[in-house]
């Protein structure tokens, strides 16, 4: 059951790091920054954006928009992040 948890945790943990690169992606797309021609990059970022986007867009729904801030993907993280403490809250309790 710990291995199990363990690897929960772990699988959070990565897609954590794909809703952060894919904010940063944005980022840089929106400010010309990387071309989105390069074969690489459109690989790179079509692929976070099918990972993530199914995620992010139940909280759009419920999460207006800031000032043209999303700020989805922060509830996203704080919601894993919270998941991730639960989960490690019950591993040790066992």
């Amino acid at each position: 059951m710990q291995s199990i948890l363990t690897l929960i945790v772990a699988v959070l943990e990565m897609y954590k790091w794909c809703i952060i690169v894919a904010v940063v992606l944005s980022w840089l797309t929106y400010g010309n920054v990387i071309n989105t021609q390069n074969r690489f990059v459109y690989m790179v970022g079509d692929f976070v954006y099918r990972i993530t986007e199914p995620a992010l867009r139940i909280f759009r729904r419920w999460i207006p928009n800031i000032g043209g801030i999303d700020v989805s993907p922060i509830a996203l993280i704080l919601l894993i992040w919270l998941i991730q403490l639960l989960i490690q809250e019950y591993r040790f309790a066992l």
